[in-house]
């Protein structure tokens, strides 16, 4: 039974009533171009066919009442007294809530019900998908204009000013404007996005190690703290506006692990651009190369890999995976590779087979397709 449609069966046994529309939201991988958002710099991701789906119904009253079929639980708050508790996924439909409201919008009660088979901690954007139906939940029962970029932008801030993690903006822009058949070049200072063709006849997949991270624990923010004191050592706005030539220049000025973090950013920003035109030019070897080469730099320059991440990338390139890389955040999370179509399971298989054997974890394998961004259903 497809989400959707038990979706619609379980909000009646819920509720005693349908839901007027559902919202799909979807989840997203990085192909290119980590850690450079909250850089200013480039990003080359695509939106996936894993997504969070949400159904939902007007209300009366200025409550909201929400029921996730994965976790078993209510998320029930009024818009009038919108109260922090623990980091649960509760938190980001009462962040977008009342980050709507300090932003003056007049929002409206509702009930829904949500779902997802978007892998939660594992790097795949669960949160910023959650938050974009959130918000999407909102503007339809509260009837104010839905504008994809100035929605991403309120997303994104949940992550920082509610939950706690200094996000950068790719996650909620992919969700919103993603493209079906097409990855997503976005310009993180502008937000100018351009939708480049992913050739015919390749696929990608995406394998989970099944090691997990939380991202306020981690060193996710330290990372970025060290970008902003690279840059401000730099006398940059931000370390997208060092060239290579310029950062080797500044090198005396930087203590050596500050170095290293821009030195993965600047190259990484180089990277995107330089994959970006290998697939409009369909030349899937150059791209895989520059996969390759962006993994090595995660790895070594911004250290936010991991021995599980590692062997997966060296195990996937051995099955044949024409470019392979760590994906998300890191420290745990998945690896996406780009394989020629029709390889998919075998491909999938023989990898999961000699980590699980390596490692004794159990992998999850995630053949991913290109599709459109937040969707609204009758």
């Amino acid at each position: 039974m497809s989400i959707q449609k038990r979706l619609r069966q379980e909000f009646y046994g819920i509720f005693s009533a349908d839901p007027e529309i559902i919202i799909r939201a979807p989840g997203r991988v990085n192909l290119i171009g980590e850690h450079t958002d909250y850089n200013d710099g480039f990003v080359l991701p695509m939106a996936i066919d894993q997504a969070i789906w949400m159904a939902v119904r007007a209300r009366q009253d200025r409550k909201v009442v929400c029921y996730s079929l994965d976790f078993g639980e209510i998320s029930d708050f009024s818009l009038d007294d919108i109260q922090k508790e623990s980091h649960t996924w509760k938190e980001y439909l009462k962040g977008v809530a009342w980050l709507l409201q300090q932003e003056g919008y007049s929002l409206k009660g509702w009930e829904g019900m949500l779902a997802g088979d978007v892998p939660i901690g594992s790097g795949l954007s669960s949160s910023a998908a959650l938050e974009m139906a959130t918000l999407r939940s909102f503007s339809e029962i509260s009837d104010f204009t839905w504008d994809a970029k100035s929605m991403a932008i309120i997303g994104q801030r949940v992550e920082m000013e509610w939950i706690g993690v200094q996000s950068g903006i790719m996650d909620q822009m992919i969700s919103a404007l993603g493209k079906a058949g097409h990855a997503l070049l976005m310009d993180c200072r502008s937000l100018q996005t351009e939708a480049i063709p992913i050739p015919v006849g390749f696929a990608f997949v995406v394998i989970d190690t099944s090691v997990r991270r939380g991202l306020i624990d981690s060193a996710y923010n330290l990372r970025r703290s060290q970008c902003r004191a690279a840059a401000n050592r730099c006398k940059v706005p931000a370390l997208r506006d060092l060239t290579m030539d310029t950062l080797q220049e500044m090198a005396s000025e930087l203590e050596p692990i500050l170095y290293q973090r821009a030195n993965h950013v600047v190259s990484e920003n180089q990277r995107t651009l330089q994959a970006a035109k290998a697939l409009r030019l369909g030349d899937i070897a150059q791209f895989g190369g520059y996969m390759n080469a962006s993994h090595a730099s995660l790895r070594d320059d911004y250290e936010v890999s991991c021995k599980e991440l590692d062997y997966l990338v060296e195990i996937s390139l051995e099955e044949g995976a024409i470019g392979a890389r760590m994906t998300g955040a890191g420290f745990g999370g998945c690896v996406v590779s780009v394989v020629r179509e029709g390889v998919e399971e075998v491909f999938s298989r023989e990898v999961m087979e000699r980590y699980r054997e390596k490692t004794g974890l159990e992998p999850k394998a995630y053949p991913c397709a290109a599709s459109d961004g937040i969707s609204v259903y009758p």
